[in-house]
């Protein structure tokens, strides 16, 4: 009989070819691990690696062939790779949120007193709100003045909120919104501007001005009175 060698891991084995047993559960089976051979049922063997030969760990996977029940040795050593996010740009798109059912009379918002009813039918109601802190909200307007929708773009302190144009206009923009109107919130309720809020309102003004969207108005919510800073005068002619 002729013993057939092979290598696993830099040592070398021989076996020799054997009938397999015929009682249940001997199906040809054979895994392969550092230095252990097992052929069918209760059939292994052994070398011992040498002084010289230093015994060399299979730390992925043992290989099992198809059909057996034996299962593999777990691997000892593992070395756990942080995630890797794509490199290469992505598609992106607009998901809405919610529908915000409203009657007719309230989608035309050409007026600061239908979008401060606007923003108490959708915003004060939505439960992220919070009234102890300003909010600011964004409404989104087609060609008609109608609605389109709506963006919470920040929340602040009680007394502090912080904006930026290009938060503002980045729904404006991926809607192809012809015009927005700017609404926050004061805590304390009273409705009357600040010169943070002055300061902020001409600078959305010119920002439109360059993306050709119209910032028709900028509504200061009280309680229960709101503001309107285009009725005050502070917008450019």
């Amino acid at each position: 009989m002729r013993f057939a060698p092979f290598c696993v891991g830099g040592l070398c084995h021989s076996i020799a070819p054997a009938p397999l047993p015929d009682s249940e559960g001997a199906d040809g089976c054979v895994s392969f691990g550092t230095d252990l051979l097992s052929q069918g049922k209760g059939e292994e063997s052994k070398s011992a690696p040498s002084k010289n030969e230093t015994q060399i760990m299979n730390t992925t996977e043992n290989i099992i062939a198809p059909g057996c029940t034996t299962p593999p040795v777990q691997a000892t050593a593992s070395i756990v790779k942080p995630i890797k996010f794509p490199s290469q740009p992505q598609e992106w798109k607009i998901v809405s949120l919610r529908e915000c059912p409203t009657p007719d009379q309230l989608q035309m918002c050409d007026t600061p007193e239908r979008a401060a009813e606007y923003w108490k039918m959708h915003i004060a109601q939505h439960p992220y709100f919070n009234p102890e802190c300003e909010c600011l909200v964004v409404l989104i307007l087609n060609t008609r003045r109608k609605v389109k929708g709506h963006q919470f773009v920040s929340t602040g302190t009680m007394d502090t909120l912080l904006v930026h144009p290009r938060e503002v206009f980045r729904l404006a923009v991926m809607a192809s919104a012809s015009a927005i109107v700017v609404m926050h919130n004061h805590p304390s309720g009273d409705s009357s501007p600040s010169e943070a809020d002055i300061k902020v309102t001409r600078d959305l003004i010119r920002g439109g001005q360059l993306l050709k969207i119209d910032v028709l108005d900028h509504v200061i919510m009280g309680n229960p009175n709101h503001t309107s800073l285009r009725s005050l005068g502070y917008f450019y002619s």
